[in-house]
């Protein structure tokens, strides 16, 4: 197996046409920038270089994420934020869940995302044909989850089906210097796992994932740059590399957040084309 090359980012500027970031764990965190993050954006800007946050995030809308990011020093334009989120229009859509009763888990943004998709918003207590995991935060954690169990295992006892959906498949994100969070991934591993030990054997008990590492957002992004020529920069080697690897661009795993600075990667995980031990450029 051929050794895997650490490279700086400002290589990876020169080489590539267009810089797919990812937002946790490579531009920030829960609280602020991450080291190199303003001074790669303002890098970016200042050189009119393509790029494009692709993120699994579906708590914010674009317009709400770029102000977060304008928050913390980072000059991001709503317009080059691709979120998760954004997919569950072309989903309501090719699905006819145009109208449907759903219930959302997450903030106002997630729930805004699900309006904009054609859905009707109710709430957890009441019936439901849709229910989509849009964040982990945003609502009273126990007391929901519950409510939304027993909603299905009702929907399901009566040989009802309900569409189940994550736009978020991330498990894990850093919210701190060393410190990390269960994301919207594992609500819906947890839901999953309830629905199997209710229902052994029945089809139809798992949740749709829509973000990275499936190819939407990568054809989102190669649609609005009109090239393929894209490398993706990650901090998660299931979902940023993984996902760059399926849809066949070039990917940069960079060292610290979820996946740690320990290096190598264990024997099966997808490979990145290349190491990034930091975004920080050189001054220019």
């Amino acid at each position: 197996m051929n050794e895997i090359a650490t490279t700086t980012i400002d290589a990876l500027m020169d080489r590539y046409q267009v810089l797919l970031l990812d937002a946790y764990g490579v531009l920030v965190h829960l609280s602020g920038a991450l080291p190199g993050a303003t001074a790669l954006i303002d890098a970016l800007n200042r050189r009119g270089k393509p790029y494009y946050v692709v993120t699994n995030d579906a708590s914010k809308l674009p317009a709400t994420a770029a102000r977060r990011y304008r928050g913390f020093g980072l000059a991001i334009g709503a317009e080059r934020i691709l979120s998760a989120g954004s997919l569950l229009k072309g989903y309501f859509d090719a699905n006819g869940l145009t109208g449907r009763p759903c219930v959302v888990l997450g903030p106002e943004d997630s729930i805004r995302y699900v309006e904009l998709a054609g859905g009707r918003i109710v709430a957890p207590g009441e019936p439901f044909d849709v229910l989509v995991v849009g964040d982990e935060t945003g609502f009273p954690f126990l007391e929901t989850v519950d409510a939304v169990l027993t909603g299905l295992i009702a929907k399901f006892d009566r040989g009802r089906e309900v569409a189940l959906i994550l736009p978020n498949p991330d498990l894990i994100y850093p919210k701190a210097e060393g410190a990390f969070g269960v994301a919207a991934g594992g609500i819906a591993l947890m839901l999953e796992a309830a629905l199997r030990l209710r229902y052994p054997g029945r089809p139809g008990l798992g949740f749709v994932r829509l973000g990275k590492p499936h190819g939407a957002l990568f054809e989102e992004a190669a649609r609005r740059c009109g090239s393929r020529d894209m490398l993706m920069i990650g901090d998660q080697a299931e979902t940023d590399i993984r996902g760059a690897r399926a849809f066949g661009i070039d990917s940069a795993l960079l060292r610290g957040g979820v996946a740690g600075s320990a290096l190598p990667l264990a024997a099966d995980a997808p490979r990145p084309t290349y190491y990034l031990a930091s975004i920080a450029p050189r001054a220019c």
